[in-house]
């Protein structure tokens, strides 16, 4: 009797027990659903329905796309080609097909014809070349301004009424901003390339050897979007399409190391051709580093602002004003100059004959020297 009531007692928590498992399972499922309820109706609340969100997100990325697809495309037809040779036959597959054939890049930079581009693609002043429109019209060119050591040239070809290319604002460009480089790699073939990438770094100087000894460039913007050789004198674009920079030179010895030189280096120049067809270019007669290249020429010079004068014209304007070479030069007209870049940009708003006040250290104390500008030759 005893082991009766005694199964019969352990059969009741058995069966007691999986009913309790049942109903704990249930009521976990119950509220679990409810939670999962909850939680989304809050979401909705708040965001709107979960599908039109993600809806959403795909729309604004799609739109992002969608604006700089148009950017470039409104971009790219201020782009032109440039060559020395009016029939290349330019190809991918022939060797060096760029430097052999004087391929290059240009922008369009106002509408009654001036095209903006490097030195070493358009050459020195008076020089002719060959200009490819977007429409694939090739017209003659005739370069109205050059600078070597800028690696930039104007040129003006006789058509009117052209697109022509938004200038940007290269003094306030950041690190890591999204750039775009448009340009002719390579060949024709290849015509009107777009590259992206960001800014890498401000203010570089680089040493350039060439066949005419060391030369230095400063103040260019780095990039990593894709620079090829036939990338020269196109334009690297921010996001809104603006030029900021004109593509100039590629280190060989590494990927993603490109430059360009900032815009707004040249700014007054376009402006004067634009709207004048002329420009009557100030000058100093005088050459200076900043303390980028100053390290590369003499170690012991210490340099922690301005620039340092390297070089004076003979019979220039500032041979008889008492500057001399070794002076650091702080400030024209009581605007603090840190580059030589500064000092052009500002000197090319001047006009010849006008007078400019330098401030100069020399030996740690400060000079003032007044100089009539001349005209450069």
């Amino acid at each position: 009797m005893y082991k009766y009531r005694k199964r019969q007692s352990n059969f009741k928590k058995v069966i007691f027990l999986i009913l309790l498992i049942i109903v704990v399972a249930v009521i976990s499922i119950f509220v679990y659903d409810m939670y999962i309820n909850i939680d989304v109706y809050s979401h909705e609340q708040a965001n709107g329905n979960v599908e039109t969100n993600r809806v959403s997100y795909e729309v604004e990325q799609n739109e992002d796309i969608n604006d700089i697809t148009k950017v470039l495309e409104n971009t790219i037809r201020c782009v032109v080609g440039i060559s020395k040779i009016r029939n290349t036959g330019s190809s991918i597959f022939l060797n060096n097909s760029t430097s052999d054939l004087g391929l290059g890049t240009g922008i369009i930079v106002s509408e009654n014809g001036y095209i903006l581009t490097n030195w070493h693609v358009a050459g020195e002043r008076y020089s002719n070349c060959y200009v490819t429109l977007e429409n694939a019209k090739t017209v003659n060119g005739s370069v109205v301004w050059s600078d070597k050591d800028l690696d930039l040239a104007i040129l003006k070809i006789s058509v009117s009424n052209l697109e022509h290319i938004t200038l940007g604002d290269s003094d306030n460009i950041k690190i890591g901003q999204k750039a775009y480089a448009i340009g002719n790699p390579i060949g024709v073939e290849l015509q009107r390339t777009v590259t992206s990438g960001i800014i890498s770094g401000v203010n570089r100087t680089i040493k350039i050897d060439d066949e005419n000894g060391e030369t230095y460039m400063e103040d260019l913007i780095q990039t990593d979007a894709t620079i090829n050789p036939g990338n020269s004198g196109g334009p690297l674009i921010n996001s809104n399409g603006e030029v900021i920079g004109i593509n100039s030179v590629k280190i060989t010895d590494a990927e993603g190391i490109g430059f360009a030189v900032p815009i707004n280096i040249v700014k007054p120049i376009i402006q004067s051709f634009s709207e004048n067809g002329e420009f009557e270019e100030a000058n100093l007669g005088i050459f200076a580093y900043d303390e980028n290249v100053v390290s590369y020429l003499d170690s012991k010079i210490d340099l922690n602002s301005g620039i340092y004068v390297a070089y004076i014209e003979a019979e220039g304007p500032s041979y008889s004003s008492g500057l001399k070479t070794g002076d650091v030069i702080t400030k024209i007209d009581e605007i603090t100059i840190n580059k030589m870049s500064q000092l052009r940009s500002y000197i090319y708003t001047k006009k010849v004959g006008d007078e400019v006040k330098l401030t100069i250290l020399r030996n740690n104390k400060e000079r003032n020297i007044t100089i009539k500008l001349g005209k450069k030759s």
